[in-house]
């Protein structure tokens, strides 16, 4: 069949968007996600992200890593706000769901703000920090992160944690406001040039460690800047927003 496709990107964050209302996409084609996200053989991507209708949202957003796997993608759903709207389904405002709960966003001069889920448990360990955003997160600092093995070692410990393993997140403090980051994501199994509920897990894990006091947090990644902001109560993170662009990149048709 022929399957139109619309490509996105979020500071480098690259998705493959599907207009899935009418329930057309042969999700039982296992071997499809990795198919479509092969940068040799297929559109290249990080992800796919069907868009379906919700009963009681403004619709449904459906994030598939390459290899198959669901979870829920910051950036990803940043993009899928900004096709909603171009789908026509939404305006400037969107609630809608996820495999993590509803979502709040608002678009602003192409400058998506997404509300992500509350962070009740943030697990500080020796050198490093475990935080659920939407998926798991390890989080830690390091010097000198232009140089550091971010596949090697990022390798290494997303399999040490236990099914489904975790996203990790090599961090440089720049300045008291900002943190430098670079990702390696379960999934994908490589570097990715960016990673909204990586750079959220970041965020929450310094100032959970007191690397920082402030609650707006700047954060460079590989594939240009996201921003997180946030209110803490006795250890609860509340009122979480992922901020930053989402771009189309362009569209077309693939047999599948």
């Amino acid at each position: 069949m022929n399957l139109s496709f619309y490509k996105y990107q979020g500071t480098g964050n690259d998705f493959v968007m599907i207009d899935n209302r009418a329930k057309t996409f042969p999700k039982e084609k296992t071997d499809i996600f990795s198919q479509i996200s092969d940068r040799h053989f297929g559109i290249g991507a990080d992800g796919i992200i069907l868009i379906e209708d919700d009963k009681n949202l403004d619709f449904k957003m459906i994030y598939y890593n390459a290899d198959g796997s669901q979870t829920f993608c910051g950036n990803g759903a940043r993009c899928a706000v900004a096709f909603a709207k171009y789908l026509g389904i939404i305006t400037e405002k969107t609630n809608f769901s996820a495999v993590d709960g509803p979502h709040f966003a608002e678009i602003n001069n192409g400058i998506i703000s997404l509300q992500m889920i509350d962070v009740d448990e943030v697990i500080v360990n020796e050198n490093s920090v475990f935080a659920y955003t939407g998926t798991q997160h390890h989080v830690e600092l390091v010097d000198e992160l232009n140089d550091y093995p971010v596949f090697e070692n990022g390798k290494k410990i997303r399999y040490s944690y236990d099914n489904p393993g975790a996203n990790v997140n090599f961090v440089q403090q720049i300045n008291e406001t900002t943190f430098r980051v670079r990702t390696y994501e379960k999934g994908v199994e490589n570097e990715t040039l960016a990673c909204g509920t990586g750079v959220t897990a970041v965020a929450i894990a310094m100032h959970k460690t007191n690397k920082t006091k402030n609650n707006l947090i700047s954060l460079p990644v590989e594939g240009g800047k996201l921003e997180v902001s946030f209110n803490e109560n006795n250890g609860v993170y509340t009122n979480v927003f992922l901020k930053g662009p989402a771009e189309f990149v362009f569209s077309g048709e693939i047999i599948v």
